[in-house]
């Protein structure tokens, strides 16, 4: 999305300190150029290797990114800190649950007793917390408890993976330190992988700017009767968020200057997840559901592209801030082990299965893909957009991809990702542009997918898309260009849960958009967020829209329903 108004732009950051000898470090920051995904992404059309429209990747900078990486638990315990020294309720953001499996879920919390302060308030040191999950939610029916250890090097938070539970069930957890007790929060496991499933339903959601307006479909969709939550990207914005909370226009209190400036190192992008997790709506959604989440852009920088930065700043400090981000991505999201980044990278792409009704393969079509053709935006397509090496996934990735697709044996194969991925133009005839952001400015990367599906027999694919702030549905063509093709897939595009402030139902461009892209079948511009139910047969996407983000408390409604019928690819109204 396009820089917004008041943003500060891009520059350097401050750079840890480390104990490694230079030497050392030199070593390993080549070693980490050789195996960084950045590095070895391929690129457009008259590119070198390594080399975008932002410059290259120094030694230096790897070296500072693998300075950032010392210092974790186990490396520099810190001494075991009494939890009766925590004065005051150290829950404040709340609890999560997140990437059900058939007998295990991810749990999470983080001690912040004041968490829009460096530090969060709490003693130094680290901190035991129990932690127990039971049949209700009086806990009155146990079923797991044990303890778990806060480290001050993630921030104090805590992913405990419990394990030896049932499929498809319901369950109540909640942690305990000292006198101190969380929330309650309600999750499920997932289903056996074999098992014949009736129903599920999912929600989608997305773009959150706090600065935007209020958290108010959220409220909403802790309502609703789920079994997950899929997160498509952008759970915070880096933009600066001023003392009356943008839109929010508060009368009842000031946020810290502190908030007012762009995220970018460590400290400050630890402190954003503490004002965006203060929020009310956001806890109690959390709480309600389990996540499944991936990123977009706006977690670390607007736009960025695998290590480009938007901006002209130094490779090696953007390469720092990512490094940056990713951690306090992970530090405060209910993230398993093998997502815990090391240094810049972090393996956010995974799998998971619903019983034999649905595979949902989670892309990360951030981290490696290959720098926006034509100095990004809007722009009309060309060589350089249209180059065959171009990436969005990165080849591992892809390869990934296709294979678990060769081996699926779901009735629904889903891939919740970020970016619009049908085409979409902006205007009809001659000299349209299509946003080099989105999978328009890598239409060889989309072609790859879509033959990978049909060379495995996918026949119902369903794509998955945030960041786009309005509600779409999309009818996937395996041409283009001839509205009567062979329609192979659909894409549902969930609109923002507040960024882009009120929306309208009908945009200034929702005739355009429709008579430039005949695949397009639904198109709203409110607020909101998308339940989408999956049965054997078919498939319901349910559009949820609130009237207003810039007051708190408004209504929802259903703003419209699409229908998939299995085995027979395609939208149509329910």
């Amino acid at each position: 999305m396009p820089r917004q108004p008041g943003s500060t732009g891009g520059g350097p950051v401050s750079r840890p300190s480390s104990t490694a000898h230079p030497d050392e470090l030199r070593a390993a920051a080549r070693q980490l150029l050789r195996r960084h995904p950045g590095a070895t992404a391929s690129p457009g059309a008259g590119e070198r290797p390594g080399v975008g429209r932002r410059g290259l990747l120094t030694g230096a900078g790897a070296a500072a990114v693998l300075a950032f990486a010392t210092g974790l638990p186990g490396s520099a315990h810190a001494a075991a800190a009494d939890p009766a020294r925590i004065k005051t309720d150290p829950f404040t953001l709340g609890v999560a649950s997140g990437d059900p499996l058939p007998g295990s879920v991810l749990l999470w919390t983080r001690l912040a007793p004041r968490p829009y302060e460096t530090g969060r308030g709490l003693p130094r040191g680290s901190y035991a917390v129990g932690w127990e999950i039971a049949e209700d939610d009086r806990f009155a029916r146990p079923v797991r408890r044990g303890s778990a250890t806060a480290h001050p090097e993630f921030d104090h938070s805590l992913h405990v993976e419990v394990t030896g539970l049932e499929p498809a069930r319901v369950y109540f957890y909640r942690f305990r330190t000292g006198k101190w007790i969380s929330p309650v929060g309600r999750t499920r496991t997932a289903p056996d992988p074999g098992a014949r499933v009736r129903e599920l339903r999912i929600a989608l959601a997305s773009c959150q700017a706090y600065h935007d307006g209020y958290f108010t479909a959220h409220a909403h969709l802790a309502e609703e009767e789920l079994d997950a939550v899929f997160h498509l990207g952008d759970y915070l914005y880096e933009y600066p968020v001023g003392a009356g909370g943008g839109a929010r226009a508060y009368r009842d209190r000031r946020l810290p200057g502190r908030f007012d400036r762009e995220t970018r190192t460590l400290a400050e992008y630890r402190l954003r997840y503490g004002l965006y997790k203060s929020d009310p709506d956001l806890r109690a959604v959390h709480a309600a559901h389990p996540f499944v989440l991936t990123w977009d852009d706006h977690e670390t920088e607007n736009n960025y592209a695998g290590r480009n930065p938007e901006n002209s700043v130094r490779p090696e400090d953007f390469l720092l801030r990512r490094a940056a981000a990713y951690r306090a991505y992970w530090e405060n999201q209910p993230l398993r082990l093998p997502q815990r980044p090391k240094g810049p990278d972090m393996r956010l792409y995974r799998r998971l299965h619903f019983g034999r009704l649905a595979q949902f393969d989670v892309l990360d079509t951030r981290q490696y893909r290959s720098d926006q053709a034509y100095g990004d935006g809007w722009q009309r397509p060309g060589p350089k957009s249209e180059a065959p090496r171009r990436t969005m996934l990165g080849a591992t990735q892809e390869r990934w991809l296709i294979d678990g697709w060769h081996a699926s044996t779901a009735r629904w194969n889903l891939l919740p990702q970020q970016v619009t991925f049908a085409r979409r133009r902006d205007a009809p005839g001659p000299g349209h542009k299509v946003s080099m952001d989105s999978w328009d400015g890598y239409p060889a990367a989309r072609g790859r997918v879509l033959a990978g599906a049909e060379a495995a027999g996918i026949r119902n694919l369903v794509v998955l898309t945030g960041d786009v702030h309005v509600a779409y549905g999309f009818d996937l063509k395996r041409d283009w260009d001839d509205p009567g093709a062979r329609t192979v897939g659909t894409e549902i595009a969930t609109t923002s849960i507040s960024s882009g402030r009120n929306g309208a139902a009908r945009p200034s461009n929702w005739s355009r958009l429709f008579e430039a892209n005949p695949h397009l079948r639904f198109y709203d511009g409110r607020r909101g967020y998308t339940v989408l139910t999956l049965r054997e047969h078919t498939a319901r996407a349910d559009f949820r829209a609130v009237p207003a983000v810039t007051v708190p408390g408004a209504s929802v409604l259903t703003a419209g329903s699409l229908l998939m019928i299995a085995g027979n690819p395609g939208l149509r109204p329910a």
